[in-house]
């Protein structure tokens, strides 16, 4: 019986090729082209990308001990749930990391320079219930997602770190990985506006999202303290792996802002605002009209998530006035970028319809994470707009401003079509 080929699926930070031993599939393009040929159509690639990555850091952390200073930065999984693997992640360098963990500053950056300084986090793990709060390695983990700045520390592990460059699409990258075996931890100056709400055991984890973000604390560093069960009522806190508490911060706070944003008054013209970056094109359509909101993404053969060879793949999420009872099909960048429209809203004190377009070309190689889009679409809508009399005057500068043509957007848009096809009472008012 002929054995089926391995189909290579990436390469570790020791260079070694990863197989999938159950693949049925033709040889890889990867085997042919071994980063010089650009076989998969990507215009560099992102195995060869992480790897010389991963080569500058080696030499640091080839070692069971690690000292450095965490940004602080902490990690959840979800494997094994509800017994999950916690703990912190810290670079072997000492000082101000702060920018290592903080997404908020990220716009700008090119690729290789986020999975340069992501790679030097190594993540330190330990098998725990969520529920489990007691333990030097679980109380120095919480104690770092409280912090305001970065914490000296070091670590003790069973073995050296390993493993692959952590790629998601919800989560920031980050390096290698190894059980903990020590902590040493220097006492951390804990975020005085995160202490209060960790000390108030009365206190709804919901109500200690809104609180913390009308006061300013940044929401990486919210979704940071949530992850690790620093808020809610105290006998149901519990920890929560990151990927999805990135997302539950996002849905919940913008939900809040949601509600005021449905009070202010329609805005009174059409307006578009744009940007780019990571070879993203954002595009962000505000219409009068009572709340209503749409996110799409178009994938350009050969990015991350669309390996086809031809076909731009487009899809969407959207929700009306009521809002929506399923979570996005779309996933966490549905939320991320809701939460931006709904604070630029509000910051105007103003009420729209709010269409987000993204198109996704091939120059983003990999998945860097949820912050992307919600610090893209926020940077978009700092800048300012232009503006129309008219949607269809919106649209036609949409049709020359993205690539895909108009026609697309709007096959999948629904919000597009409800506002060209349904009539309103403003339409049979005379000017």
């Amino acid at each position: 019986m002929k054995t089926a080929p391995r189909k290579f699926i990436d390469i570790n930070e020791s260079g070694r090729a990863i197989f999938d031993e159950n693949s049925g599939s033709a040889s890889s393009l990867c085997l042919q082209c071994r980063g010089a040929k650009l076989l998969c159509g990507k215009e560099r690639c992102p195995i060869l990308v992480k790897f010389y990555s991963s080569v500058k850091t080696k030499s640091l952390i080839d070692s069971t001990s690690l000292h450095g200073s965490t940004p602080p930065s902490v990690f959840v999984g979800r494997e094994g749930y509800p017994k999950v693997n916690i703990g912190p992640m810290l670079p072997p360098i000492q000082g101000d990391t702060a920018f290592i963990d903080t997404p908020e500053q990220w716009v700008g950056r090119k690729i290789d320079d986020i999975v340069d300084f992501r790679m030097k986090l190594v993540r330190g793990k330990y098998r725990t219930s969520i529920r489990n709060f007691s333990g030097k390695i679980v109380e120095f983990t919480r104690e770092i997602a409280l912090a305001a700045r970065p914490v000296d520390m070091e670590v003790i592990f069973e073995k050296k770190p390993r493993g692959n460059i952590a790629l998601y699409d919800e989560v920031q990258p980050h390096g290698p990985s190894a059980p903990i075996k020590k902590v040493w931890l220097e006492n951390p100056r804990v975020e005085p506006r995160i202490e209060k709400a960790y000390y108030d055991g009365d206190l709804k984890a919901k109500d200690a999202l809104i609180e913390l973000y009308r006061k300013g604390v940044l929401i990486s560093r919210i979704q940071k303290a949530f992850s690790v069960g620093a808020f809610g009522v105290e006998e149901r806190r519990k920890f929560v792996p990151t990927r999805w508490s990135i997302t539950a911060v996002d849905s919940t706070i913008g939900n809040e802002i949601k509600k005021k944003v449905k009070e202010y008054p329609f805005i009174n013209e059409y307006r578009i605002y744009e940007t780019q970056s990571l070879d993203n094109r954002w595009l962000v359509l505000m219409y009068p009209s009572a709340w209503q909101y749409e996110l799409i993404e178009a994938w350009y053969p050969n990015t991350t998530w669309n390996p086809s060879k031809r076909q731009i793949v487009i899809f969407g999420d959207h929700e009306f006035y009521k809002g929506r009872s399923t979570y996005a099909t779309i996933g966490g960048c549905y939320y991320a970028a809701r939460l931006a429209t709904a604070e630029a809203l509000n910051r105007e004190r103003r009420q729209a319809g709010v269409v987000v377009l993204r198109e996704i070309h091939p120059g983003y190689i990999m998945p860097v994470g949820v912050w992307n889009v919600r610090e893209h679409v926020r940077d978009a809508l700092r800048k300012e707009p232009r503006k129309f009399e008219t949607f269809q005057q919106a649209l036609a500068y949409i049709s020359g401003a993205m690539d895909i043509p108009l026609k697309r957007w709007i096959e999948t848009s629904e919000l597009i079509k409800d506002r060209l096809h349904q009539r309103r009472i403003e339409d049979f008012v005379e000017p």
